[in-house]
């Protein structure tokens, strides 16, 4: 099943042409910001050099599948090379309730999204986010937002509400320490950042910038990790 709306017309190739200029450019913003992100402690349960990679040996067909599917809208799509458990990283509700990924996967393929209020492209994504998880959240798959902002905690909720999303989910990283976790291990500089991660919490891509998450490009690759088992 793709995930593209029905009666959704793709961007013509001049459009699409200059979505991918002007994201290239907004994600080096991007990244120079996260960068230049204080260093915090890692924030994951039991995370290090025997974290339970070895339980991910098998997702690495997964990931090296999804290398054909990288093209178009989702070109920026980076297969895992060596796919790394991420049960352990630890995501926070607004209310300080702490709870680690593993305990909210439920058996689904998931999307992490990582995103801020002050990063441009991160806001202009929410939208597709909010849609991919309208078409496709369900018993097999989940988006899951991760907000990184670190001021007034008000904003990811008032911004969600102004963009009228429906099915994202508010989850809070304030100290930037799951970010810092992540880019420790090689899978965030920037934002936004996405990880693409298996029903056993293995991260099998990643996609740093924005994308179109609703396009039938970004559909036939979550219809991959979907499928696997």
């Amino acid at each position: 099943m793709s995930v593209a709306l029905q009666g959704s017309k793709g961007p013509s190739m001049s459009e699409a042409t200059s979505r991918r200029r002007r994201a290239v450019f907004l994600v080096a913003a991007a990244a120079l910001a996260g960068l230049a992100a204080g260093s915090v402690g890692v924030y994951v349960s039991g995370w290090g050099a025997a974290n339970g990679n070895d339980r991910c040996e098998a997702s690495a067909d997964l990931a090296r599948s999804l290398k054909p599917l990288a093209h178009g809208e989702v070109a920026a799509l980076l297969p895992a090379d060596a796919p790394q458990d991420l049960s352990t990283l630890v995501l926070r509700q607004p209310d300080g309730t702490e709870r680690t990924l593993g305990s909210l996967l439920d058996g689904k393929a998931t999307l992490l999204n990582l995103w801020a209020t002050w990063c441009v492209p991160c806001r202009a994504e929410m939208p597709a986010l909010d849609r991919l998880q309208a078409a496709r959240g369900g018993p097999d798959f989940q988006v899951l937002t991760l907000n990184v902002d670190t001021g007034d905690p008000a904003k990811p909720a008032a911004f969600l509400a102004e963009i009228g999303t429906k099915g994202l989910p508010d989850w809070r990283d304030p100290r930037m320490a799951a970010f810092n976790a992540l880019k420790g291990r090689g899978l965030a500089f920037g934002l936004p950042t996405t990880l693409l991660i298996d029903r056993k919490g293995c991260q099998v891509a990643a996609l740093h910038g924005p994308a179109e998450w609703d396009s039938a490009d970004a559909g036939a690759v979550v219809d991959a990790v979907v499928a696997a088992r």
